[in-house]
């Protein structure tokens, strides 16, 4: 998801700094961003964000961790959008960022960790934007000094094909916070949607309800996983069906988030299907590894930093 975000706002112009502690995704990064800007262009056209969209200063993006505000540069095509990353294994290089974008995995442990360190470093005007799917912001929030400057920005997936961003509001998150995060938001050509704070906001509370049951309905023997998804798209004019979804978020994060939410909700329907934790144990995690709930053929189309989840 981080590789994706980081696309976002590095096709609309701005400079996007992408901290990974992980030296292989480092050293990958510039060809996963050529791989999913291809991709876009394929699927919307060619056009890039930054020509559509010119009314902002603010810039953000970024892989288990974090990106910063800096001066927007003139856009281009796939490889000047590739220029303007800077992939980076210490926090320090986003002391001086103004717009931070948390994507690291949905582990409440981890999100503290970044957020405490972040907010050591960076200036007390600095908004934090955790791309969580689960975990409540002012919960996310009290993790640091600044509750009014922490707002939940949660993309869907793919980041750079879909239009609409979750925006939860805590009641701590400040007008100003999220009068600049819906401006940046729109400013990339999203479509911010702003919701309440609670465990799921609105989207996870009901999808991750959705993939669990759609699994157990598998696991009970009542539908093999292509009927199960054909009559979500059949019945209900869903895309692609409940246990693709599942697939394209990446079924690790699938439990990750089943976890929170039943940690957050004390409510056992949020436990995951026995199923769902025996794929996610085998590595049968969905798309980014070819094989989950359904099998995929690897496609050059499909690059794993697009397709994943967190």
């Amino acid at each position: 998801m981080g590789a994706g975000v980081a696309q976002c706002f590095a096709q609309a112009g701005h400079r996007v700094v992408v901290v990974d502690p992980d030296a292989e995704a480092r050293r990958g990064g510039a060809e996963r961003l050529r791989a999913g800007l291809r991709l876009k262009s394929l699927l919307r056209g060619g056009q890039s964000d930054g020509a559509r969209q010119r009314n902002t200063s603010e810039a953000g993006g970024g892989a288990a961790g974090a990106a910063r505000q800096d001066r927007r540069a003139e856009p281009g095509g796939p490889d000047s959008a590739v220029e303007l990353v800077e992939f980076s294994a210490e926090l320090s290089d986003l002391a001086q960022a103004s717009f931070v974008v948390e994507c690291a995995r949905e582990r409440e442990p981890l999100k503290e960790q970044i957020l405490r360190a972040l907010d050591e470093l960076c200036p007390p005007e600095t908004v934090f934007a955790s791309c969580t799917s689960a975990i409540p912001v002012a919960r996310l929030g009290s993790f640091t000094g600044r509750p009014e400057r922490v707002v939940g920005t949660h993309f869907m997936n793919p980041a750079p094909l879909k239009d609409a961003v979750e925006v939860a509001r805590s009641p701590h998150t400040s007008d100003d916070t999220l009068a600049r995060t819906l401006r940046l938001l729109e400013s990339i050509g999203k479509k911010p949607l702003v919701v309440g704070d609670g465990p799921g906001f609105v989207t996870n509370r009901v999808l991750m309800l959705t993939v669990n049951e759609a699994a157990y309905v598998l696991h009970e023997g009542t539908a093999d996983a292509e009927t199960v998804d054909r009559v979500f798209q059949e019945c209900f004019g869903h895309p692609m069906g409940p246990l693709r979804t599942g697939d394209l978020i990446g079924l690790d994060t699938v439990v990750d988030t089943l976890d929170v939410l039943r940690e957050h909700t004390g409510d056992e329907r949020f436990q995951p299907c026995p199923l769902l934790a025996e794929l996610v144990a085998d590595g049968s995690v969905g798309r980014k590894a070819g094989r989950g709930f359904h099998q995929y053929p690897s496609s050059p189309l499909v690059p794993r930093g697009v397709t994943s989840h967190g």
